[in-house]
């Protein structure tokens, strides 16, 4: 989907780094498999998220493969800025080549060093980088010496080691190589369900002079507006909140209907595959919904019929 970008000449980049300057706290839409595309993006966009990650991209088939790079990513001229793609990387000369394809048409790149997938693990991606902070240094130093653009931003998401002085160390040689900024999530590799180390998340804050991301269980924005306050952070990452909440970083405490008539409008719009639309409303419509009503909603197998139980139902 690239070439569909190119034919629109330049695209409108920004520095997202000027969010940082701004002296407010950064409401961040988080990387998500299959949902972070750019329809929800645009929907995130239009209630109060300033900054939207995509899904991981594997920088190795992207540099590769013209066909992986229309199929993992798609943007536009105008609105989908600031946008930040995630890499996933293993080899530093491959994350430039990937960032010297994407440069033209988003505003910087993420590292992951946070997925604590199996796959990812044992192809050398995602949470075991963290363990490897030379390998780090060395891939943000190449792509820094290689993408003219200063305004290109680069950054890193990780997770914390139980021995937090190691999580420090790579980040500190992170920002030394010239990583733009850092999200934690505040929890270790192994850890899934247990609660966020926020605590972790501020003393990273206080030994760097770069901004520092929060992420991790943060459902409302009475909760980002906690994590702030616990953590320091300069900005706020959030994943499954806005899944549930699309609305959430304009203060909606549940999805306003006028939310989900306007994913049905961009979905349809972007020509979003009927999975993808429908499970996105699934997440949506869970807190507004009664448990016979979800039995109904959940099982509807085509767009049309989402769209008559919505008219029906809600008036959408």
């Amino acid at each position: 989907m690239i070439d569909n970008v190119r034919e629109t000449k330049e695209c409108q980049l920004k520095d997202p780094m000027d969010l940082f300057r701004s002296g407010q706290v950064v409401k961040i839409c988080a990387p998500m498999v299959r949902y972070s595309k750019l329809a929800f993006r645009t929907l995130v966009r239009k209630y109060s998220c300033d900054l939207c990650y995509t899904p991981m991209i594997v920088a190795a088939d992207f540099v590769r493969s013209a066909k992986a790079r229309d199929s993992e990513f798609t943007t536009n001229k105008v609105g989908d800025h600031p946008l930040i793609v995630q890499f996933a990387a293993k080899e530093a000369q491959v994350l430039c080549d990937a960032a010297r394809i994407i440069s033209p048409f988003a505003d910087g790149i993420d590292l992951n060093c946070g997925c604590p997938q199996r796959w990812a693990i044992s192809e050398g991606y995602g949470a075991c980088l963290i363990n490897k902070p030379e390998l780090v240094k060395d891939m943000v130093r190449h792509v820094r010496s290689q993408i003219d653009n200063p305004k290109f931003s680069l950054s890193i998401k990780i997770r914390i080691h139980e021995d937090l002085k190691r999580t420090v160390d790579l980040c500190q040689k992170a920002e030394a190589a010239g990583v733009s900024w850092i999200t934690v999530h505040g929890r270790s590799i192994e850890e899934r369900h247990q609660p966020v180390h926020y605590d972790a998340i501020k003393i990273i804050k206080q030994s760097m002079s770069i901004p520092i991301v929060a992420n991790g269980d943060i459902k409302t924005l009475k909760d980002a507006e906690n994590v702030h306050h616990l953590t320091e952070a300069d900005g706020i990452m959030v994943a499954r909140g806005l899944l549930a909440n699309p609305a959430m970083f304009a203060g909606y405490e549940e999805t306003p209907f006028q939310c989900i008539q306007d994913w049905v409008d961009i979905a349809l719009e972007h020509g979003t595959p009927f999975t993808c639309f429908h499970h996105h409303l699934m997440y949506m419509m869970e807190r507004i919904t009664s448990k016979q009503e979800k039995k109904v909603f959940n099982v509807l197998s085509s767009t049309s019929a989402v769209l008559d139980y919505l008219s029906d139902h809600y008036g959408v």
